[in-house]
């Protein structure tokens, strides 16, 4: 910002530095480690950035979001901020709105705004008319909130109360095509990639649920996992060292409270009701829709689609891999997965 601002023996320079890119460096320790050209890896909690940051300098640490801020209350008082948002949450939020949505983008609400609000008025509703299912906020970490949640007010509070978090402002939308067991799959399965491993509650425990969560959706599922996941949940929040692992098991243990019942179809059933999961579902070809018009037969990499022209074609279970191409192509919807 220069020497001697504005005639007086005040200097200041900023100096914008480019981080390492992992997730994990969300974390406050682990952020000032990367910029100082260690590992991104966090520290214990007694030590305060305000005591001990950034090159063991105090240090005040703030999303860019939040000093995005601080012009506005300087220049309108802090009282015009405070009447925007609710009780707890004071301001406005920006997320980013994307998935099974008319309108996708960043958008900025008010604090307290509900999630129909934001869904259904601002995000236009879900495409292709299908019905709404789940709505995951906060990011990787963040929980998956269902229909009967959707007029909860949108604040740190209340999205803690059931199951998920503010975060970094992600906001995916799922309709009734998401196999929420698949959902929690991926994102242990990115979290665990992204885990820096300096714990064992997190570098070992995300692992061993993102494997859990794997035989699962493979159909490998057994009695007990449920209660296995829930445990391992309590025992990785508690023991991990900081926040990623802290909050990973949102994911899962949101999904089990309100799609329990998909996680048990899967187990018990070897059945995946959203038709997601390759391993436990079939494709067969609706002889009434079909018109033998032969595009299926073209598209299909493994030669499973057989027929004649202008007459019903069928699948061959052995050869199908159900990669999804024969779904695609159909102009009939003609292709049935159960």
């Amino acid at each position: 910002m220069g020497k001697n601002i504005l005639g007086t023996d005040f200097s200041f320079d900023i100096k914008i530095n480019k981080g390492a890119g992992a997730f994990v460096c969300g974390e406050s320790s682990a952020l000032f480690a990367s910029i100082e050209g260690r590992a991104g890896e966090p520290r214990a909690k007694y030590v305060h950035a305000v005591e001990k940051g950034l090159y063991d300098k105090p240090t005040v640490l703030n999303n860019v979001e939040t000093w995005a801020n601080v012009p506005l209350i300087i220049n309108k008082g802090a009282d015009w901020y405070a009447s925007i948002g609710t009780e707890g949450s004071k301001g406005t939020k920006i997320f980013s709105l994307v998935g099974k949505i008319n309108n996708t983008g960043l958008i900025e609400v008010p604090m307290g705004t509900t999630l129909y609000e934001i869904i259904y008025d601002m995000g236009g509703g879900i495409t292709n008319g299908r019905k709404f299912k789940a709505v995951q906020t906060g990011g990787p970490s963040g929980g998956c909130i269902p229909e009967s949640l959707l007029d909860i007010p949108v604040d740190f509070d209340k999205l803690y109360e059931v199951g998920s978090m503010m975060g970094s402002g992600g906001m995916i939308v799922m309709d009734d095509t998401s196999c929420m067991v698949d959902v929690a799959r991926y994102f242990l399965e990115f979290l665990k990639e992204e885990s820096c491993g300096k714990c064992v509650p997190c570098r070992e425990g995300i692992r061993r649920m993102s494997d859990i969560l794997e035989d699962i959706c493979a159909g490998k599922g057994r009695e007990g996992d449920i209660e296995l996941l829930e445990r391992m949940s309590s025992a990785i929040a508690d023991g991990s060292l900081c926040a990623l692992g802290g909050s990973a098991p949102n994911p899962v243990l949101s999904t089990i409270k309100y799609f329990r019942e998909e996680y048990e179809a899967h187990i018990k059933e070897h059945r995946c009701p959203a038709g997601v999961c390759k391993a436990l579902i079939t494709y067969s070809i609706d002889a009434e829709k079909c018109t033998g018009c032969g595009v299926c037969v073209k598209v299909c990499a493994t030669q499973a689609i057989t027929g004649e022209k202008k007459k019903a074609h069928l699948i061959d279970k052995d050869k199908c891999t159900r990669c999804g191409a024969c779904i695609q192509s159909c102009k009939f919807d003609a292709i049935n997965v159960k």
